[in-house]
């Protein structure tokens, strides 16, 4: 609904900027580019459906290494057509900083991480909201199940991935209040986004001491994480049920054709994206911050509507066979059913209260805050 009222002013109002009905925008994607399934192919998602819908040319991007980084920004804006260039993921940043400052009248979106500059859109996400749902699930199933403990792998220790952290722990404690049970968290840093079996190490280790699941924090790394649950199921000879995998940023739900994910904690990627495009054809864009939560649609905790529409996306780019649509939601569904429907009517009271603001998520963007944070929802942590 926000996006067709978005096209009625721009055609029957005729708001628009100069040259809009040619306007270009561009979006450059990180390290490992399209089909990632993930952060780069939701940045490509959005900013294409927003060229659809308001009638822009689109022009991706994508980088090699990180060397890329600032010559791609810096190419794009000195041909002075582009009406936006996005950067997708914080690891533009430093890249961002020094090209926006060399073009002033450029306007850009950084997706992930801060800029400060007049120039430069900063979208950030409030992904302990959502992960506070994924805490909570696993703690819930945890009980359920007789599991000891809930793992989650994470990649380099910086605040974004503090936010993580700060959700799982505030989330599994509010659970286990509620219920009365008990469960551990376990945790790792690992200090890459690439090593997927370093990973998968970390996941077998976490498996070994009773987690109950994975919750992937650390992109690719994460294909590591699914590899030990399904070689845990494999062995054990079972196919639905715990351990889980939690996927991460986009709805990985499908991953595995279905068989082990049971939640992904989404940071909608996408919606950043578009409404960036968005505000540039409203003419309300603005530098600074914009921070999207539950409440803006910026990160939620995965259900069957957004499975099926990434399933649909990825059947488009070839990425999914057509074929394998109902497998995977089958599957999917038979994992979910698995966690009784108690279990994901708190985590619906949970999403209610922090949507109606009478539940506050703690998150930490320093290390001393992380430790605060910590010290008060240890759920049983080492």
């Amino acid at each position: 609904m926000k996006r067709l009222l978005a096209l009625s002013l721009v055609l029957v109002l005729g708001l628009s900027l100069v040259g809009m009905a040619a306007g270009k925008v561009a979006v450059v994607l990180d390290v490992g580019g399209r089909g990632d399934l993930s952060f780069n192919d939701m940045g490509f998602k959005g900013t294409d459906q927003a060229a659809i819908d308001f009638g822009l040319e689109m022009v991706e991007v994508q980088s090699a290494t990180a060397a890329d980084y600032s010559p791609n920004l810096r190419n794009l804006a000195r041909t002075g057509e582009y009406d936006l260039i996005i950067g997708v993921g914080f690891l533009f940043t430093d890249a961002m900083a020094e090209v926006a400052a060399e073009f002033p009248e450029q306007k850009f979106a950084i997706i992930d991480s801060v800029v400060v500059a007049d120039n430069v859109m900063s979208i950030v996400f409030r992904e302990n909201e959502m992960s506070a749902l994924i805490g909570a699930l696993g703690a819930l199933a945890a009980v359920e199940h007789g599991f000891a403990a809930f793992g989650v792998v994470l990649g380099i220790e910086i605040p974004v991935l503090w936010h993580f952290e700060a959700g799982v722990r505030f989330g599994m404690d509010w659970a286990l209040n509620k219920v009365g049970g008990d469960a551990s968290l376990l945790y790792t840093y690992t200090g890459t986004f690439s090593d997927i079996a370093l990973g998968k190490a970390a996941s077998e280790a976490m498996l070994a001491q009773g987690a109950v699941g994975i919750y992937n924090v650390a992109g690719p790394l994460g294909l590591g994480d699914l590899e030990a649950v399904t070689e845990f199921h494999d062995n054990a000879g079972t196919m639905y049920g715990p351990p889980y995998y939690f996927g991460v940023d986009a709805n990985q739900d499908y991953l595995g054709n279905g068989l082990h994910g049971i939640a992904s904690g989404m940071k909608r990627v996408d919606q950043a994206t578009y409404f960036a495009v968005e505000s540039v054809v409203n003419g309300t864009f603005a530098g600074g911050i914009t921070s999207l939560g539950l409440t803006e649609g910026g990160v939620g905790i995965s259900n069957l509507d957004t499975l099926v529409d990434f399933i649909d996306f990825g059947v488009a780019g070839g990425a999914i066979s057509n074929d394998d649509f109902y497998t995977i939601v089958g599957n999917w569904a038979l994992n979910r059913a698995t966690v009784s429907a108690a279990a994901w009517a708190l985590i619906e009271e949970l999403e209610a209260g922090i949507l109606d603001g009478s539940i506050v998520v703690p998150t930490a963007n320093t290390l001393e805050e992380i430790k605060t944070v910590r010290a008060d929802y240890t759920v049983g942590a080492p």
